[in-house]
């Protein structure tokens, strides 16, 4: 949970020391996070500090829901906040040795507090893959049963060990739909802090023939034609995520008319 501003509109709560002050929190709760709007910013953690009182007009919320209504600059700067946090909170004992660690490099830096040991934790990053499969006219769209109905997006999943970012597409794309790809070519990232993950957006090309099927983590993958998701079907993931991005290059690519326009004309539609 991070700090914001309530409101209509909201935004990242930049607190001043004296909103802070009664809080009592020490230097070693605090990771700097940099400059930020002409002012350095640093992240508190105040996950077991009793009793504190907000100050007013702000609120404890979750990132996710969130995010698309901040500011771009505002959500990246919690996006970074909320991974140091977990990081933090996730290693406060040396995973070889157990001992507390203790924050070093203005918070960058976990080091264990036995002398014997001094092991260094550093915050990571799970490399995952999100892939827009098309066969050039149908893109590849699947669904979780815990999406809201009619709601599909691209295919994603982690990197493994020793794996290649090209094999990790590959791989997860059969596994979570049974198509076979070729051509595979990075698009984009995105950073996706929830917990640690940087996604790596690909497109890829279906092999002549591919039939798609359901598995364990997809309820349903079917092919989507251009005017499919022109008239609304299916339902697509948020504007601001990665896999809209990618649904969106290739629909424009093959259309005289952006999605964008698209959609817009659709929804006009609909209220008619």
């Amino acid at each position: 949970m991070l700090l914001v501003r309530a409101g209509d509109l909201p935004a990242a709560a930049l607190c001043s020391r004296e909103e802070l002050g009664a809080a009592g929190v020490g230097a070693d709760r605090a990771t700097l996070l940099g400059w930020f709007r002409g002012a350095r910013c640093v992240l508190l953690d105040l996950s077991d500090v009793a009793h504190f009182m907000p100050p007013p007009g702000t609120q404890f919320a979750e990132l996710r829901p969130l995010a698309p209504r901040i500011e771009s600059d505002e959500a990246g700067l919690l996006a970074y906040a909320r991974a140091l946090q977990i990081w933090r909170q996730s290693h406060r004992h040396c995973s070889a040795c157990a001992a507390p660690t203790t924050a070093s490099r203005a918070g960058h830096v976990l080091v264990c507090s036995n002398p014997d040991c001094r092991r260094e934790a550093f915050p990571r990053i799970d490399p995952a893959i999100i892939v827009l499969v098309s066969d050039g006219d149908r893109a590849l769209l699947g669904r979780q049963a815990s999406w809201p109905r009619g709601r599909y997006s691209t295919i994603a999943g982690f990197v493994e060990p020793g794996e290649s970012l090209e094999d990790a597409v590959a791989r997860e794309v059969y596994e979570e739909s049974g198509v076979e790809v070729d051509a595979v070519h990075y698009h984009s990232s995105q950073p996706w802090p929830f917990p640690s993950s940087l996604m790596l957006g690909f497109h890829a090309t279906a092999r002549p023939g591919s039939m798609p099927r359901g598995s364990d983590e997809l309820e349903d993958v079917r092919w989507f034609s251009r005017a499919d998701i022109a008239n609304g079907q299916p339902i697509m993931p948020p504007s601001v995520s990665i896999s809209y991005r990618l649904i969106e290059s290739w629909f424009n690519a093959g259309s005289d008319i952006p999605l964008a326009n698209q959609q817009r004309a659709s929804h006009w539609r609909g209220t008619q």
